[in-house]
Parts: structure tokens; C-alpha cells; sequence
């Protein structure tokens, strides 16, 4: 039983369905215009407009019995656009008659015992229609929900391609003094191999052109190569000295009897453009193992234990990862959650403006529909498209681009799931505190950065202020980061505590997260 209302009267009060019916409509706003005609017939309206949309309703000739205007006047005056803002000087009566209806008696009163076992907290009713409600706006909507769905495969695509890799072609301004000038004007190093002591500077550097991808610019003094990388033509400078292949000979032959001038000759000084903190470590980090490389070829072709130019420090095979460590590997975990939970913070957030912004959630509630099954059944559609990104997401990951995965496939996914439904229930809880798209939108974007900064991310925890490691403990994603990288890099199970740690802080994450939306929903006006 529903009751419609205009100018302070009570225009019917029936059923939906028997309303359509009676007034062969089709939506009951058909019905409301319908009477709200009916009301307005026999008063004077100072809008021609209104005049026009109201002689096109055909109006059925039945009685309303709810349609009460007998108390007033016989003069009335309808002001306002299409008949809104009624300003109503006198009436005239319903000009449909209105027999008198009896009214039924009222049934006796129930005293029913109100305890938690009765109170149904869900209908499977209620939940059918508005599950399948939401579904069939995916179903409509289908360009939308393949952008949703694609969206984090692209950029799963966009963070493998341009994330991880060790830059190649950088420039290395050269002043080598072993070079005469026709070998430098040619911009040429000739290189030869096996047990033999002629221009080892230009084996070495052969071998960075060849094993490191790096690009040699030949100059005739250290001052050029200097303005080469003032220049920002180059990322830094090295300096051969003329007589290196000799020195350094007698360096390892000599050991702890080579004299100073042979010392610093045999070196190879290297001067670094440092505006750039990642280049220039790699390229520092290639220019040394090149150099180890190079002195183990060199003594293994003559026949001499290449640990004799060594540094007495052996690198070897490392506890869990890769002896050669990969950014890419170290990011991958925590990329993977962000994108992940913030897109379902995305679509949680869109989702529920939709229904609050075309008057669905207030309808929905109006008919009966509680905040928790309202909450249910977007968790249950969304869940369907988040789940399909994780998996995609996971997809793309491993097995397109093989990143390092150690441990269970099932534990990451449902790490995966677990930041999804987690990025889910945040979602609400924007939706329900915002009454707009744009503060919604400035919301989310707010809070992407401080979980990107403060969770370890890009950048460990170890390293942090010691007041922000205390807050990045309690962020949604700090542990869940850790967790995953466990299980990936090191191959952990469930029983590790670094690992359940974060399985049990993202549940009690999104717990709190749906909590607070239940209670907005509850408690929130407007």
C-alpha cells in the first residue's frame, strides 16, 4: 500500500499494481500526473504550457475515493510551471464522484515476542531482485563493464613493460689515453682476445659495449668528457690512463710490491652524473662486475687462478631470491594490491552513487530493503567483476611476463581477493560519507598516494621516519604487501606469521570498512 500526496492532499492510497491497473499506466508517475490533472481540473492556470501537457493526458473516468476536496472553495488558481510549487487561492470539488467506503474493521493486536532468533536480518527476496537488479545493469551496460574488466590488464601490461627493466643505451663519455687519434676520430677501440697484454683497456670496454648495452663516446682529454656530461650528453666520465695494460700486469704480478704510481695508473676513475639516483647506481653496478669479468677472462686465458684479483668478499648463492635482484620483483607485490584494491574502489564508489544519485537506494529502502542487504548485494555483483580482474590481473603477471613466484598460486589470489573486497568495503564507506562523484573522486585520489608512500611499496619501511613506520603498521596495505612478497619471493606458507599477519590485517580491514557503511547508511541524512 503506497500513498500519493500533492498540495497537502491525499490524492490515492492503494496498492502499485491496482493503481496501474485503475488508471491503465504504466509507471506510477503516469499515475501521479494522472491525478494530479484530476485535482487541478476546473482552476485557472497562469502557465499556457502547463495547459498544453495537461490536455494531452487522457484521464479514465473512475472514482477516487482517497481524492478529498470537499472543503474547499469554489474559485482556485494553479501558479507555476507544469504544477509545480502549487499555490492553491480555492478548490472546487473532486469533479469524479466519490462514494463513501466503509472502513474495514481493524484486526485485533498480536503480541508477537521480538528476539534475535525471529528477526529475519536478510531476505532471500529481497536479495534476488536487487542481485539480479544489478546484474542486469552489467548486462546493459556491456561497453562499460569490458572497460572495468580491462582496465587493470592494461595496466598490469603498462607496469611489466616500462617497470623493472635496466636501462640500456646510456652514454659513457670515455677519455682513454691507450687510444691513438685515429682511433679516436673513428670513435674505435679494437679489442683483442686470449693471453695477451696489448690495449686491455679496450677489452674491457668491448665488453660493456657487448655484455651491458652501453654506448662509448671517445674523447681526447677528461676536460671534453667532463662537458659531454654538463652537457647531458653523457651519464658520466672514465679515465684510462695511457699507460693502464702495463700497470695493471704488473699489479697482479706484483701484489704487494707494486709501487704507487702503478697503483694509480692501473685504476679506472669513474666520475657519475648523480641527478639520477637509479641510473647512476646501475651503471656504477655494471661498470664494477664488467670489471670482474674482465680481469677473470683475462687470468683465465693465461692460465692464472683468476682469484688473485679478487676482493676477498665471495658473493654467493643467495637465501631466497635472485643473486642479480630485480626491482621489478620487489615492486610487483604491492603494485599488484594497489591496482587491485583501488579500482574496486572504483567501481564499489561509482556503483553506489548510481543508486543514490537516481533515487534507487532511497526507493529501495522506502520498499523495505535494509542497509545490510543493500551492502550484500553490491558486494555480490562487484565481487563477480573483481574477481575477473585478478585473475586477468594475475594472468598477465605470471605467466606473460614470469615474474618470480616461489610459493602457492592460491595463497596470492586470494591475498589478491582478499585487498579487492577490502578496496570494496572502502569504496562504501566513501559513497555513503560523499553526496557527489567529485568528492568522491577527491577522496580516493587523497588516499592513494599516503597507501603508495606509506606501505612499503616503492620504498621499504626500514627506511621511513620512525613516526610514519608506527602509522604504516596500521595501513590497509603495509602487511598485505609484506605477505605477498613472502609468498613470492620466498615462497612462504600460511603458517608463517609475516604471511598470516597480513591475510589477517586486510580481514579486519574491510570488516571495519563495512561496519562504518552499515552505520552511514543507518544513521546519515540526505
Amino acid at each position: 500500500m503506497i500513498g500519493l500526496l500533492r498540495g497537502g492532499r491525499m490524492l490515492a492510497e492503494e496498492s502499485p499494481q491496482l493503481l496501474r491497473q485503475q488508471y491503465s499506466a504504466e509507471s506510477l508517475e503516469e499515475v501521479f500526473l494522472k491525478l494530479a490533472v484530476l485535482q487541478n481540473m476546473g482552476k485557472r492556470r497562469r502557465s499556457s504550457i502547463a495547459k498544453e501537457v495537461i490536455d494531452n493526458v487522457t484521464v479514465p473516468a473512475i472514482s477516487n475515493p482517497a481524492l478529498d476536496l470537499s472543503d474547499e472553495q469554489d474559485n482556485a488558481e494553479i501558479s507555476g510551471e507544469f504544477g509545480d510549487n502549487i499555490s492553491m487561492t480555492s478548490a472546487i470539488p473532486d469533479p469524479i464522484s466519490t462514494p463513501a467506503v466503509s472502513a474495514l474493521p481493524v484486526p485485533p493486536e498480536e503480541d508477537v515476542s521480538v528476539s534475535l532468533c525471529n528477526k529475519q536480518f536478510m531476505s532471500s527476496s529481497h536479495l534476488h531482485a536487487i542481485i539480479w537488479k544489478n546484474f542486469l545493469w552489467m548486462l546493459r551496460n556491456k561497453g562499460t563493464m569490458l572497460f572495468i574488466v580491462g582496465l587493470p590488464i592494461l595496466q598490469t601490461f603498462l607496469f611489466c613493460y616500462a617497470i623493472g627493466h635496466d636501462p640500456t643505451g646510456l652514454k659513457l663519455a670515455v677519455a682513454n689515453y691507450e687510444m691513438n687519434e685515429e682511433m679516436i676520430s673513428k670513435q674505435y677501440c679494437p679489442s683483442i682476445v686470449g693471453c695477451n697484454q696489448t690495449q686491455l683497456s679496450c677489452r674491457y670496454l668491448d665488453m660493456l659495449v657487448r655484455n651491458r648495452s652501453m654506448v662509448m663516446i671517445f674523447t681526447h682529454t677528461d676536460d671534453e668528457a667532463t662537458d659531454l656530461v654538463r652537457q647531458g650528453k653523457a651519464w658520466g666520465t672514465l679515465t684510462i690512463a695511457n699507460n693502464f695494460t702495463e700497470a695493471l700486469t704488473d699489479r697482479i704480478e706484483s701484489g704487494r710490491y707494486v709501487d704507487d704510481g702503478t697503483l694509480d695508473a692501473s685504476e679506472l676513475k669513474l666520475r657519475l652524473d648523480m641527478s639520477d639516483q637509479q641510473i647512476a647506481t646501475l651503471l656504477f653496478r655494471d661498470l664494477v662486475d664488467t670489471y670482474y669479468s674482465f680481469v677473470d677472462h683475462q687470468l683465465s686465458d693465461c692460465d692464472i687462478n683468476p682469484g688473485v684479483a679478487r676482493i676477498p668478499v665471495i658473493y654467493q648463492e643467495p637465501i631466497y631470491g635472485a643473486i642479480i635482484p630485480s626491482f621489478n620483483d620487489f615492486v610487483a607485490p604491492g603494485i599488484i594490491l594497489t591496482i587491485i584494491f583501488f579500482l574496486s574502489v572504483a567501481i564499489t564508489t561509482g556503483a553506489m552513487l548510481l543508486e543514490r544519485n537516481e533515487g534507487m537506494l532511497e526507493r529501495s529502502l522506502v520498499a523495505g530493503i535494509t542497509g545490510p542487504e543493500i551492502l550484500f548485494s553490491l558486494l555480490v555483483t562487484q565481487f563477480t567483476v573483481m574477481f575477473s580482474q585478478c585473475v586477468f590481473a594475475l594472468l598477465v603477471v605470471f605467466y606473460f611476463f614470469n615474474t618470480t613466484l616461489t610459493g602457492s598460486i592460491w595463497s596470492v589470489l586470494t591475498m589478491c581477493v582478499l585487498s579487492g573486497l577490502c578496496g570494496m568495503s572502502y569504496g562504501f564507506v566513501i559513497s555513503c560519507a560523499v553526496n557527489t562523484d567529485r568528492t568522491a573522486t577527491y577522496v580516493a585520489m587523497g588516499s592513494f598516494l599516503p597507501n603508495v608512500m606509506l606501505c612499503g611499496i616503492i620504498w621499504p619501511v626500514e627506511g621511513m621516519y620512525p613516526l610514519l613506520r608506527i602509522i604504516s603498521k596500521i595501513m590497509p596495505l603495509t602487511k598485505p604487501v609484506e605477505s605477498l612478497r613472502s609468498i613470492l619471493q620466498r615462497g612462504w606458507g600460511i603458517s608463517e606469521p609475516t604471511v598470516y599477519y597480513g591475510f589477517i590485517t586486510i580481514t579486519t580491514w574491510s570488516v571495519v570498512f563495512l561496519f562504518m557503511s552499515i552505520l552511514l547508511l543507518k544513521f546519515k541524512k540526505g
